[in-house]
């Protein structure tokens, strides 16, 4: 015998209500009414009229009371009905499992921030999902934006992350490979020395024209490399150059510069080097040295790419598998180390961790979880799009993960003070999970002369409607001082009061279980 149409909306209403905060929706009940019991859609406005009814008398009921009667009448309806959505990488090309090498390869100006979490995390992805391995190399080439500490942080935030390194490396330890390689470059006729003044070299290369350096014979170029090397007179602002297509009709792919010299010292090597490899060197080196299979970077890189592909032809190496994605715009973050590092100096900013930057670090102070950056970067995706990052749509994710294990607590944002009289002690209790109260609660007990605090907003609605209760303590009337008014509900269940967190100076929420 089926039960009657009214018991089955009361417990939809229930569950419902239980799902959203204490207040069911009838139209989400109409249509599960309907859904199931075909034959009722013949009279909708009675149905409606029915629905509203019950709805009214659900939604008047406090929380506890929805809950304490769905356990008694529908216990199964309690778990709430999630879609869920999953989300997946698209396959990488020609990835084999177990033979795939991707790298991660940050400069050492400072800690990762939220931008860089998007590579590191689409390279973990993919090493995990085809069991390859995953390197991370330090590109400290420009001893200018070096930050010594970052050697140390940048693991520290990858591990935070949850990404797993199999192996690091430091390309200022690796001089004497890209010096190698840029002679054999200059042996096989594909790289020159230029002494060219660099404002002449530019715009000669604009006009697809050779400057004179470059057509010059083998074997001068090789003696105009040793100058270049030792800094003869006269090749103290030489540059070493791979040649392109001069005439190449995008002017970023004509010549690239392959070493120039530095004056600055080297955190690291101090003035060992004179000469450092120029990014488009360094990378395509690295890249098949450490045998990269597949390299994911953001498009902006695309000349690069074209550059380093001369490298890798020239030698006959082959090329990894290129993912170029979109860009991201990030906005309302500070982002750039050097402005953090100058604002961290001022004491303006604490610290990395300071909040107001977009650092790892700040993210981990913040509260974000490092899951909730990993599913915002794969639900993203790697097209080639540009996107808009979204903070509300990292904190919604964020709260998926937290929610089901983060205590509940009162917060008053611009507090207003209330003293109450009328009551000796005052005593309440929430639990601290209001899913799951085997979590245990937390018991107030307050003691005359009692002072809360609510927000401004809600004072302002206190003084007009007189009448206000605080949160799992006790109602109030409104006077000078506040007066105490029993711990009737009724009045919140009819919506005639409202119910608002409030917080107090004389009693700190105490755990119980």
């Amino acid at each position: 015998m089926s039960e009657p149409i009214e018991d089955t909306i009361r417990k939809l209403a229930l569950q419902n209500a239980v799902n959203f905060k204490g207040k069911a929706n009838p139209k989400a009940i109409a249509g599960k009414i309907l859904g199931s019991h075909p034959e009722l859609r013949g009279d909708v406005a009675g149905l409606n009229e029915t629905i509203g009814g019950i709805v009214a008398d659900v939604n008047a009921m406090a929380p506890e009371a929805q809950r304490k009667e769905l356990e008694e009448t529908a216990p199964e309806m309690l778990v709430k009905e999630k879609k869920v959505r999953t989300y997946e990488l698209p396959d990488l090309e020609n990835a084999e499992k177990g033979k795939t090498v991707m790298r991660i390869a940050p400069g050492p100006s400072g800690p990762l921030h939220i931008g860089h979490t998007r590579v590191s995390v689409l390279n973990d992805e993919y090493t995990k999902r085809y069991g390859g391995k995953l390197i991370l190399r330090f590109e400290d080439t420009n001893p200018e934006k070096i930050d010594p500490d970052a050697y140390d942080t940048i693991p520290e935030d990858l591990d935070w992350l949850g990404v797993r390194i199999d192996r690091s490396y430091i390309q200022s330890d690796r001089f004497e490979l890209y010096y190698k390689v840029t002679k054999q470059l200059i042996e096989q006729g594909h790289a020159y020395v230029c002494t060219c003044d660099a404002e002449k070299w530019r715009s000669l290369k604009e006009q697809k024209t050779a400057c004179p350096c470059r057509d010059l014979p083998v074997n001068e170029q090789l003696e105009r490399y040793d100058k270049l090397m030792e800094g003869a007179p006269g090749f103290e602002d030489a540059i070493a150059v791979v040649k392109t297509d001069i005439a190449h009709p995008n002017p970023a792919i004509r010549d690239f510069v392959a070493l120039r010299a530095v004056d600055t010292p080297h955190p690291r090597t101090g003035d060992k080097y004179r000469l450092y490899p120029m990014m488009n060197l360094s990378v395509a080196v690295d890249d098949h040295e450490m045998g990269m299979t597949h390299v994911i970077r953001g498009k902006d890189h695309l000349n690069n790419t074209l550059r380093q592909k001369y490298i890798f032809d020239y030698f006959g190496w082959k090329q990894p598998e290129y993912i170029h994605y979109g860009l991201v715009h990030i906005p309302d973050t500070v982002l750039k180390t050097s402005l953090i590092k100058e604002s961290i100096r001022k004491g303006e900013y604490t610290g990395w961790d300071d909040v107001r930057t977009g650092t790892v670090r700040a993210l981990a102070r913040r509260g974000i979880r490092p899951e909730a950056i990993r599913r915002y970067w794969v639900e993203s995706g790697i097209k080639s799009v540009d996107i808009n990052f979204s903070w509300d749509g990292l904190y919604s994710m964020n709260r998926d993960i937290i929610d089901p294990i983060s205590s509940r607590y009162f917060f008053v944002r611009d507090p207003v003070r209330y003293d109450i009289e009328g009551a000796q002690e005052i005593k309440g209790k929430a639990p601290l999970l209001p899913d799951d109260p085997s979590k245990g609660f937390r018991e107030y007990d307050l003691k005359s002369p009692f002072t809360v605090f609510i927000t401004e907003k809600d004072s302002a609605e206190f003084s007009k409607d007189k009448k206000i209760r605080l949160k799992d303590l006790c109602n109030l009337d409104y006077s000078t001082p506040a007066k105490f008014a029993g711990n009737d509900v009724s009045g919140v269940r009819g919506g005639k009061m409202k119910a608002v967190q409030w917080v107090s100076r004389s009693s700190v929420p105490a755990r119980s279980s």
